[in-house]
């Protein structure tokens, strides 16, 4: 029930601050895809829970979450492939826009180095062949074509107003998509009380940034998905 209502309280955020941006940019807002954001929020928060324990673990034997990771993933897919979303127009395709990968190499150079350096200051220490084989694979293979494909598609059809910044087009779905991204690992609910942690919302958040450019800049959630998951294991290795 904590972890129901914690996502309560991201969605709860994310309408008042999506409504607030809304009514202040009235010609360029679509209400009805904020729901369908909020929703899809709901819904993966569901499926990485097994819908908060009600569907059995089907491997027991395992400590991740891969049955979770892996129900999230096949809901998204899913998702991507309705007629009002489309897998190539969400990002989950592997066609690169021409002379991408030129521009984005030193921004994913810049992406390596950021958690090169996190893993040095805080290494992982040894770890077992399972959580080796999760932090390579899941992480970025189930969040990326969420929040960078899905979630930022129907967020930029909510905000539908653009800004050129660093080669591409920003949309407060970006800005939100990333906030959410870094709230859903840095707030939640305990004890009767909401809970939030800055240095942890700063360590998710501020990163998506580079992977929404990345994502926006190639069209395709490729690389966000390959740096999030060399983010997410450099650290067991050192």
């Amino acid at each position: 029930m904590n972890g129901f209502i914690g996502i309560l309280g991201v969605v709860a955020l994310l309408l008042v601050v999506g409504g607030i941006i809304g009514f202040w940019q009235s010609d360029h807002f679509v209400p009805g895809w904020l729901v369908v954001a909020s929703a899809l929020v709901v819904l993966n928060d569901a499926m990485l829970t097994r819908v908060y324990g009600l569907v059995p673990r089907m491997l027991p034997m395992l400590a991740w979450n891969w049955q979770g990771k892996v129900m999230a993933l096949a809901v998204t897919m899913a998702i991507a492939g309705l007629p009002a979303f489309g897998w190539q127009r969400s990002g989950l395709t592997l066609r690169q826009a021409r002379s991408s990968l030129v521009s984005c190499l030193p921004v994913a150079l810049l992406y390596c180095l950021f958690f090169a350096v996190l893993a040095y200051l805080f290494p992982g220490g040894p770890a077992d062949h399972e959580t080796i084989a999760f932090q390579l694979t899941m992480p970025g293979l189930e969040e990326e074509p969420f929040y960078r494909a899905i979630l930022l598609f129907a967020l930029d059809r909510a905000f539908i107003a653009r800004w050129r910044f660093l080669g591409v087009d920003w949309g407060w779905g970006a800005v939100l998509s990333c906030a959410l991204f870094g709230l859903v690992h840095a707030f939640g609910y305990a004890g009767g009380a909401f809970s939030f942690d800055p240095l942890t919302m700063a360590l998710t958040a501020l990163p998506a940034f580079i992977a929404v450019w990345l994502r926006l800049r190639t069209g395709s959630v490729v690389l966000p998905v390959v740096l999030h998951n060399f983010g997410n294991s450099i650290s067991l290795f050192t």
